[in-house]
C-alpha cells in the first residue's frame, strides 16, 4: 500500500492535488487543513491512505500522521466513508472533533453532509472508549466552542469561516466570553 509520498504540488482543485512524485501525477484528495497549508509549485511530503473501491483506487493525503490515524478511525465504522471522514475533519481541529466524541457530543458530527443523528450515535458509540484514554474531559471548553460558532454565524460569519476563527483562539483563553472576544479580534488583523 502506499502509505506516504513526498513530491511538488502540480494541481490544487477544490477536493483534490496533484503531486508530481518523480514523474509521476498522483491524485490525492487532501485533507482540509493540507488544502490550505499547500501551495503549486512547493514540495511537500504527505501520509496516505489508499482506498479501494470496486471500481477505484482513491488516495487520500494528510500534513500530519494524527489525521491519518484519525481518518482511518472513522472509515472503520461501517456507514462511514472517506468523503464523510473528510467532512468530519473540515468542522474543527482533530484535537477538539476527538473530544467532543469521547464525551458523546455529537452537535459536531451532524453538520456534515450525509451524517444524521443515527450515524453520528454510532461514531460517537463506536469511538468513544477508544478516544477517552488520554483525553482531558474539557466539556466546559467544547459547550463554550458551540455557543461562540453559533454566535459568529449569526453575526454574518460563514460556518467555515466560523470554525476557521474558533480553531485560531489559543487554547489557554478559557471561557465563552473571552474566547469570543479573542475570536472577534482576529477578525480585525
Amino acid at each position: 500500500m502506499i502509505g506516504h509520498l513526498e513530491g511538488k504540488i502540480l494541481f490544487k482543485g477544490e477536493k483534490h492535488i496533484i503531486l508530481d512524485v518523480v514523474g509521476v501525477g498522483y491524485k490525492i484528495f487532501a485533507a482540509p487543513s493540507t488544502q490550505k497549508n499547500i501551495e503549486i509549485n512547493k514540495s511537500i511530503s504527505l501520509w496516505t491512505h489508499l482506498h479501494v473501491k470496486e471500481d477505484a483506487l482513491e488516495l487520500y493525503g494528510f500534513l500530519h500522521q494524527g489525521e491519518l490515524e484519525f481518518f482511518e478511525l472513522l472509515i472503520s465504522i461501517s456507514g462511514i466513508g472517506p468523503r464523510s471522514a473528510l467532512g468530519v475533519l473540515a468542522l474543527a481541529p482533530v484535537d477538539t472533533i476527538r473530544r467532543a466524541i469521547a464525551e458523546g457530543d455529537i452537535s459536531y458530527l451532524t453538520k456534515v453532509s450525509g451524517i444524521g443523528k443515527k450515524t453520528a450515535q454510532k461514531i460517537v458509540l463506536e469511538l468513544k472508549d477508544k478516544l477517552s484514554g488520554g483525553i482531558s474531559f474539557v466539556s466546559e471548553t467544547l459547550k463554550d466552542d458551540a455557543d461562540i460558532l453559533e454566535a459568529l454565524v449569526s453575526l454574518g460569519y460563514t460556518q467555515k469561516d466560523a470554525r476557521e476563527m474558533l480553531s485560531k483562539i489559543p487554547h489557554d483563553i478559557k471561557g465563552r466570553d473571552k474566547r469570543l472576544e479573542a475570536a472577534l479580534k482576529l477578525t480585525k488583523r
